[in-house]
């Protein structure tokens, strides 16, 4: 009885509101308000994709390699060793086997390769490995190593540049004195001319703040006022480029104190749940390692909790995910960490996964960065060449953090070989996980006749090609999403 007098009451109510008229519709559905109260809406929701996009900026990278090309064999891999040449890829790029697709290649180049003499700077191994990575839709991650293992150009040590002695002493290869002036002077000048030749290239994805210490991580013995004069260096240098610092070093303590450069952040030995101890101090029972000391301290102590909202957060291993499974890690653990921390980007360093763990793995890769749907889009059912309709649309963003290149959503309207590309004015870099809400006012072309035409839409570039695929399962041969239809009076 009781429920029946609830459902009675409800319709009375329901009966006020729409007596009311449209107002008191709005509140049940506020972006009502966008449409005349006598037009006729649709409602549309396309059908789901529930399959792994392989969009560009995020997902798995290669590393020291391209799409396409053999894993490193076994379980090892080289850090130290970047290819210098590049091959021509077949005109079908081949699928890799027990490895994520992927739209990213990541590189480390050494100091000495690129500038074996003073001045002298093989921007030719760049630019052709920028050039094969688009050949293969691939956008290109850098690094470059001051040093690793000691392979500091020869002509550096001939300026009388000093050694990091303590550093010698400990591991007995000489490395840079980063304090030295000669130091910033020549690595300066190193990272000035790369940036003038490659800052804002369409295929550079981003690059590696790496100022200082073996293979360019951690600063080396850089003091705080050192590793600020060559952070403030890269940002001279690049810009316009994308740059990612990894966490943990003064440089990242300096630059979670800026506001007016935007930086991302690469944790690079993501996964460690080591047992076997980094310090001296470690006892049997719970061990320092990466994951339960390290990255939740620099989460805090580097402002690493808002930088995913304007750059991307990178997440190297520090083996592999094979040597994960050797060592009995809660692949779960370390893989919701990762979605926690909204990565967009994974480097395992191009080895074999294990075939157990690929499918977690690849349901990791979908949620990484972003992915996104229209969850739903309101549109008059009619309209009438020359005047203006109204479309309201949802966006839902299922992945884990925002698209950081901005380029453009797009609503196209065609009718027989007539088109028309309404560029929306929405800044897709805002669309956060969830959902996003906004409203177009588009003109219908004139020269439409009367009849039906078709609405599709699309994320493009600046050449109206789409490059962002949604998670819609119809998309034609030229990436667009096809939506609805409308009638035209």
């Amino acid at each position: 009885m009781k429920t029946v007098l609830s459902i009675v009451l409800s319709l009375c109510f329901l009966s006020n509101i729409f007596a009311q008229g449209r107002d008191s519709i709005s509140y049940f559905d506020p972006h009502l308000h966008n449409f005349d109260p006598h037009e006729m809406v649709q409602y549309i929701r396309p059908p789901y994709l529930d399959e792994y996009l392989n969009n560009p900026h995020k997902g798995t990278t290669s590393f020291q390699r391209l799409a396409g090309e053999a894993l490193y064999p076994g379980l090892k891999w080289d850090d130290g060793t970047a290819p210098l040449t590049f091959e021509k890829p077949s005109k079908k790029i081949k699928e890799i086997s027990h490895y994520p697709p992927t739209r990213i290649a990541y590189i480390r180049w050494k100091w000495a390769d690129l500038e074996p003499e003073k001045g002298k700077i093989h921007f030719e191994i760049i630019e052709n490995a920028l050039k094969a990575a688009a050949e293969r839709h691939q956008t290109l991650q850098v690094r470059f190593q001051p040093f690793t293992a000691g392979n500091t150009p020869d002509w550096y040590w001939n300026t009388g540049a000093r050694v990091d002695q303590a550093f010698k002493d400990w591991y007995g290869y000489a490395t840079p004195d980063h304090n030295d002036l000669r130091y910033i002077e020549h690595w300066g000048a190193f990272i000035k001319a790369l940036g003038e030749r490659f800052d804002g290239h369409p295929n550079l994805e981003s690059v590696d703040l790496a100022y200082g210490g073996d293979w360019g991580e951690m600063g080396g013995n850089a003091s705080y006022e050192t590793a600020r004069r060559l952070v403030d260096i890269y940002y001279e240098a690049f810009p316009a480029t994308t740059l990612i610092l990894m966490a943990g070093s003064p440089g990242a303590e300096y630059a979670s104190e800026q506001t007016d450069r935007i930086v991302g952040w690469r944790a690079d030995c993501f996964g460690d749940f080591s047992k076997h101890g980094w310090r001296k101090r470690d006892t049997a029972q719970n061990n320092w390692n990466h994951m339960y000391v390290a990255y939740p301290t620099l989460y805090e102590l580097d402002g690493l909790k808002e930088k995913w909202q304007t750059a991307p957060v990178i997440l190297e291993t520090c083996g592999t995910v094979a040597s994960w499974y050797e060592a009995g890690y809660d692949i779960d653990k370390i893989l919701e960490t990762g979605l926690r921390f909204h990565a967009s980007v994974f480097m395992p360093k191009s080895v074999k996964i294990p075939e157990v763990w690929m499918e977690k793995i690849m349901d990791f890769n979908k949620k990484l960065g972003y992915r996104f749907y229209i969850h739903n889009m309101t549109m008059p059912k009619r309209a009438t060449p020359g005047k203006e309709i109204r479309i309201s649309t949802i966006i839902d963003n299922e992945g884990v953090a925002p698209i950081y290149k901005k380029y453009t959503f797009a609503i196209r309207l065609t009718q027989g070989e007539q088109e028309y590309i309404y560029h929306s004015n929405q800044d897709i870099t805002t669309w956060m996980p969830f959902y996003t809400q906004f409203t177009e006012v588009i003109k219908v072309p004139a020269t439409f006749q009367k009849g039906m035409a078709k609405i599709s839409c699309a994320i493009v570039d600046a050449k109206n090609k789409p490059v962002v695929k949604f998670a819609i399962r119809d998309i034609d041969s030229e990436g667009w999403h096809p939506l609805a239809a409308i009638a035209l009076d």
